[in-house]
């Protein structure tokens, strides 16, 4: 990989993405979605379809990590798991479908709902 201004921009957004990501047990999305269209230029399906590619080894990095140190609640995660494999299917059947304008409306409700029920609670 040659190290190219474009290149640099990335392995910031993923190493910023990654931290979050560590930090908080999730997040990522927020951060890389925003970040590969208005910093990359990335169109708004390409962007939420890239990021999930993206957040998956971060993902499973920090799970390790949180399955070594005893933190992983295995009761609840398996079973949100296999809901969450059913709905990334439907969500991935769908997502061409939305229009860029739409799709970036819902999830900036989404975004803006999480963080109010967060700074509310």
């Amino acid at each position: 990989m040659k190290i190219t201004k474009n290149n640099i921009k990335l392995a910031a957004i993923g190493l910023t993405t990654g931290i979050v990501n560590g930090l908080f047990g999730s997040g990522g999305g927020t951060i890389i979605v925003p970040a590969l269209i208005f910093i990359i230029g990335l169109e708004e399906h390409k962007a939420h379809a890239t990021a999930i590619s993206i957040i998956l080894p971060l993902t499973l990095v920090s799970t390790i990590i949180y399955f070594r140190r005893g933190i992983l609640r295995l009761d609840i995660a398996l079973p949100v798991i296999l809901g969450g494999v059913i709905g990334g299917f439907v969500g991935a059947k769908i997502l061409n479908r939305i229009p860029n304008n739409i799709l970036r409306k819902i999830f900036g409700i989404f975004m803006i709902i999480a963080a109010i029920k967060l700074v509310m609670k």
